[in-house]
């Protein structure tokens, strides 16, 4: 077996984790943002106020992205690359010196293991994502450790991984954590990682994929989604969560409009104007300072 340095990993996770968020980044923005009006149910790249409905789904914004705010998604997205591909190459640098909990043969375990430690790893991320995404939203650490997420209003999917460098640290921090001390399977790390950035960039797509009638499924009861995250991101002191609602409903975090929500968002043939609702006066003065 060939070994490599730290660097020669990092190098190459830095890499990997770029394509990555082009590609789906940047290839979920060209889908729902820059098709021509038949498909987005908007009018191409001007991302106008016309007809909401189209195959693809029903616009959650009232306003077309702005290019400055894309760009300021894309930069931090960029910063939280170097954090991300630090954990990575760090993880796989130790485990070549069988330091780690990962292991290739799926056999090793069995398969139900590998089923049960994906689904294990899901809640304990999100859980982890509950409270520290919680305690950012407190005015000190939200100046210094989430104000950058949250500066474009309206997320698009560029804003999916644009973390300010504090906050990506401690995001890296729960993925190395996980590989010392729970036995998982290469396979499952990497199914991880793919539900990880996919069900981050539809939290932020701006689109809600769903019909009407999805809102009173128990299922969306239980998952976060488009409409979920898009009110967070205008409330800001609701919907915490990364891929459940529990913790949201357990602490009562849950916006209790929500469905409402949903349904409007839906149902209505345009958007009324809705734009983040104005910060807490506190957080708003210390972010000003």
């Amino acid at each position: 077996m060939t070994y490599h340095s730290f660097w020669y990993y990092w190098a190459a996770f830095f890499g990997l984790i770029l394509v990555r968020y082009f590609a789906v980044a940047g290839g979920a923005y060209l889908l729902f943002y820059g098709l021509p009006s038949r498909f987005s149910g908007g009018t191409g790249n001007t991302g106008g106020t016309g007809n909401t409905g189209g195959l693809l789904g029903r616009r959650l914004r009232s306003k077309p992205p702005q290019l400055q705010a894309i760009r300021q998604d894309i930069y931090l997205a960029m910063q939280s690359t170097l954090f991300f591909a630090t954990a990575a190459a760090f993880v796989i640098w130790r485990y070549d010196r069988g330091e780690t909990c990962l292991y290739a043969d799926l056999s090793a375990y069995g398969y139900f293991y590998a089923v049960t430690s994906f689904g294990l790893v899901l809640i304990l991320q999100d859980s982890y994502f509950y409270f520290i995404h919680r305690a950012f939203h407190q005015p000190f650490l939200f100046k210094h450790f989430h104000a950058g997420h949250h500066r474009s209003g309206d997320p698009t999917p560029w804003t999916s991984f644009a973390f300010d460098p504090a906050e990506a640290c401690l995001q890296a921090i729960f993925l190395v954590g996980i590989t010392f001390i729970i036995p998982l399977n290469f396979f499952v790390l990497i199914a991880l990682l793919l539900t990880m950035t996919v069900w981050t960039v539809v939290n932020h797509l701006g689109f809600e994929l769903f019909p009407a009638s999805f809102s009173r499924h128990w299922l969306s009861k239980w998952l976060i989604g488009s409409t979920h995250h898009s009110l967070h991101h205008r409330k800001y002191r609701v919907h915490y969560g990364l891929y459940f609602t529990v913790w949201d409903k357990l602490l009562g975090t849950d916006d209790p409009a929500y469905e409402l929500e949903f349904d409007d968002s839906l149902r209505s043939e345009k958007l009324p104007e809705r734009l983040p609702e104005r910060l807490p006066e506190k957080l708003s003065r210390q972010l000003s300072d």
